[in-house]
């Protein structure tokens, strides 16, 4: 649709060639020809560059502070408070800049699968790019509805391109990503990285949905036989979240980001944002063979003369990443909702190597793992010495949480207990010894394990309890190998795996005391036995 037949005026912009969800061809060709770093890969796909910033910016993120909020909001580094006045003044920074733009283009689409639930929202922004991510991540209105839907719920203005004031208070560096709940608005400033969008729509659905008594979640999700074979996958950057659940024998609900409510679980999302570092067709066909025409390609390297796609080339980037509508998985159920979970998988990369495989919880040991939401990344390598970090976040995406954490815990438990859902811990991370010395939990075992948990196989397999962590360890397992079970038996020497386990125990109740102010003791007792690292 283009400007004669729509504009924004009512945004205060007065451009005249605008682009209202043209189809992805149409992105293709204002890419080629005005945005500079496109190109086209030999499996289709859309190649683009986000410029200087590669990820996201959390530490400019900012939620705008008004009585109708302000005692609902977890305050602090998540969410950094910004007054009305200095977010008019961005706003009006994005507008100014958005009106000297020759040609813009408007995604006008659905958060939220369920009708009952679903949010219209509206993108504005300056590239191509970005017009066709969003059409990518949003839910896709029909003609008629697009035709019918009136005036958005939530309006994103991007105008990544150009900087924010680092010397209007409040800012911190030239990037400003600012949500205002009671306007719904969003403004970007200085970051043109598209996650930006797609994390915005999804922090303000983290704060509406607790409102009508929906829990938004960051997951995945997929559905086996029927409605009554749902499991939900918890899990940072990293752990096979989207790997996972892209699982050619279960039906994909969505890879990222939900919502569930008194009547099931429903996508939040139209597409999947998946990481390509070291993609492959035999370890992930399903990702692979969604790269295409209508994807786009995110920093990936790539050949210029072949124009074929190198997964491996990390050099502008390890978050490397690829977008695309959800119904390019084969096995996509459309429309993207399902009935309640019957098993929640966290996941985790435990680069201390000490968590299994594989454990069973508790209710209570799934709230305290679900608000510790651990998981470790490898450090720089300083004097030649390699050394995991533990790093939690809050419900497994602490970075979108606008609420406290506790408030999500308790829906979370509430739903579980209500519908009888099963809760598990699954390391994909190091076993064998710590990193550096210990490897990766191959994929095939994790994939039968996950694959056991869907059949029932492991619902009432003989069990350990872990000395330190209390949680029940299956011994057996379907095509898993018994020893690769028990974790410290895989080391070569069990005293460093114990020691190691009392450190990893000591991060985890380190971390939870902020949070046993509002943990009832069942939840806090659920914990490692042990006392807090000083």
């Amino acid at each position: 649709m283009a400007a004669k037949e729509f504009n924004l005026s009512k945004h205060d912009i007065n451009v005249e060639k605008i682009f209202r969800n043209p189809a992805p061809a149409t992105f293709y060709e204002e890419a080629i020809k005005y945005d500079s770093g496109s190109a086209i890969a030999k499996n289709g796909a859309l190649i683009v560059r986000s410029g200087k910033r590669t990820g996201r910016s959390p530490a400019d993120k900012r939620v705008v502070n008004t009585p109708d909020v302000s005692d609902n909001i977890w305050w602090g580094d998540i969410n950094i408070s910004l007054d009305e006045h200095t977010f008019n003044i961005n706003h009006q920074r994005a507008t100014d800049y958005l009106n000297t733009c020759e040609r813009l283009y408007v995604i006008d689409g659905f958060a939220g699968w369920d009708p009952k639930y679903r949010l219209k929202v509206r993108i504005i922004a300056e590239r191509p790019y970005h017009g066709l991510f969003m059409h990518n991540m949003l839910i896709r209105p029909t003609e008629e509805e697009l035709e019918n839907f009136g005036e958005p719920d939530f309006v994103v203005y991007n105008a990544g391109k150009f900087p924010a004031n680092k010397y209007t208070e409040g800012m911190t560096s030239d990037a400003s990503v600012d949500v205002n709940f009671n306007r719904g608005e969003m403004v970007i400033l200085g970051t043109e990285y598209a996650g930006e969008m797609k994390k915005g729509v999804f922090t303000v659905m983290h704060y509406l949905m607790p409102i009508k008594n929906v829990l938004s979640m960051h997951c995945s999700a997929n559905e086996g036989k029927d409605k009554d074979d749902v499991a939900l996958f918890f899990g940072l950057s990293g752990t096979g979240k989207t790997t996972l659940s892209a699982d050619n024998s279960r039906k994909l609900i969505g890879d990222d980001e939900h919502c569930w409510s008194d009547d099931g679980v429903f996508n939040i999302e139209g597409g999947c944002y998946a990481k390509t570092i070291n993609l492959s067709e035999e370890n992930e066909p399903e990702i692979f063979n969604a790269i295409k025409f209508g994807t786009v390609l995110e920093n990936v390297g790539y050949d210029e003369n072949s124009r074929v796609v190198d997964y491996k080339d990390v050099s502008i980037t390890q978050n490397t990443r690829a977008s695309y509508p959800i119904e390019y998985i084969d096995n996509a159920k459309v429309p993207c909702e399902t009935g309640h979970p019957k098993n929640i998988i966290f996941l985790t990369y435990d680069a201390f190597g000490v968590l299994p495989p594989v454990s069973k919880l508790t209710p209570e040991q799934a709230m305290y793992h679900f608000i510790s939401g651990y998981t470790a990344k490898v450090a720089g390598t300083e004097m030649g010495v390699t050394e995991p970090q533990a790093t939690f976040s809050a419900c497994f995406g602490a970075a979108f949480l606008v609420w406290p954490p506790a408030k999500y815990a308790e829906m979370l438990a509430e739903k579980m207990r209500k519908h009888g859902s099963n809760a598990w811990l699954v390391n994909t991370g190091i076993t064998g010894g710590p990193y550096g010395t210990g490897s990766r939990m191959d994929l095939k075992s994790t994939r039968a394990i996950i694959n056991a948990i869907h059949a029932g196989e492991l619902q009432d397999a003989p069990t350990v309890t872990d000395d330190v962590f209390g949680f029940e360890i299956p011994t057996e397992c379907p095509n898993v190998k018994s020893e690769i079970l028990q974790p410290r038996n895989t080391w070569d020497n069990a005293v460093e795996y114990d020691k190691q386990a009392e450190k990893l125990g000591r991060l985890f109740a380190k971390n939870f005391e902020k949070y046993k102010a509002d943990s009832s003791d069942e939840i806090i007792n659920a914990g490692p036995k042990v006392g807090v690292e000083a």
